[in-house]
């Protein structure tokens, strides 16, 4: 991915599909708080990381952690929680990802 934000992955392409999730709409990447490193799924980590992933805590949901692949805007963890359309470019974010959402949140947290 030629982009200010260097994006980890297996096979990733300039949106941050990857080899695990390329649907049109999945194009976003996730920085691992346990490295600090944007990648596009838990399983991208669990392939190229040297360690296990760890999860946002709640008290840190109002970082900058999740990059929309189209814009390269840069989302909180609840910016991203509470919407399933970049604010920046209105590119669609995949429903699906808040299915696993414990692989990347603390989920002790209300998304109401």
């Amino acid at each position: 991915m030629v982009a200010q934000h260097y994006v980890f992955g297996v096979d990733v392409d300039e949106q941050t599909r990857c080899a695990h999730y390329h649907q049109s709409f999945d194009v976003i990447a996730i920085k691992h708080v346990c490295c600090e490193r944007y990648y596009p799924c838990h399983l991208c980590h669990e392939v190229l990381a040297d360690h296990p992933a760890e999860v946002w805590p709640v008290e840190r949901f109002q970082e900058l952690a999740v990059l929309c692949g189209v814009c390269e805007l840069e989302l909180t963890v609840t910016d991203y929680l509470a919407t399933n359309t970049c604010p920046g470019c209105r590119a669609e974010f995949n429903p699906g990802c808040k299915l696993h959402r414990e692989n990347y949140f603390a989920t002790n947290y209300d998304l109401r």
